[in-house]
């Protein structure tokens, strides 16, 4: 029984999440402010997000259903990417990102038709303008441009 009982928790004493096999994920009293930090994630991960997002927002007409995503297999990607001290932090720092590209979806799509409405179909190529770049800097695709270019 008790060995039964150790093979849910790594060399360190921390649970291993059943799900994706990795340590480093329970949120507890001890870890919870060091939790909601922005830290360095890989390009990688905030493009997946990205690109989940819009297919997800143009599919579900800006509706956030989640019983549909595939949100979860993108964070099981960047845990496996990160170190286990920075796991918990990097799910937030995505998080932030995650809401950082719907808001910019819902812009667009609320400037394509000002009289749109979440779960009303999306105006076709409302959401083209939008990069990962320019919903990260807040910038239009038009400003984005000619700040490289100085």
């Amino acid at each position: 029984g008790i060995k039964n009982l150790m093979s849910h928790y790594d060399k360190d004493g921390d649970y291993i999440n059943p799900v994706n096999g990795l340590a480093g994920l329970l949120v507890t009293d001890d870890n919870e402010n060091s939790r909601r930090r922005i830290i360095s994630i890989p390009d990688s991960s905030k493009e997946e997000m990205y690109e989940l997002t819009k297919k997800e927002f143009l599919r579900e007409n800006g509706v956030c259903n989640g019983d549909t995503t595939k949100r979860t297999d993108v964070y099981n990607n960047l845990y496996r990417k990160m170190s286990k001290k920075d796991r918990l932090a990097a799910g937030y720092t995505l998080e932030k990102y995650e809401r950082i590209y719907r808001q910019a979806f819902y812009d667009a799509a609320k400037k394509a038709d000002p009289n749109w409405e979440i779960g009303k179909p999306i105006k076709a190529g409302a959401l083209d303008d939008v990069t990962r770049e320019t919903a990260e800097t807040g910038k239009s695709p038009a400003q984005a441009t000619l700040d490289t270019k100085i």
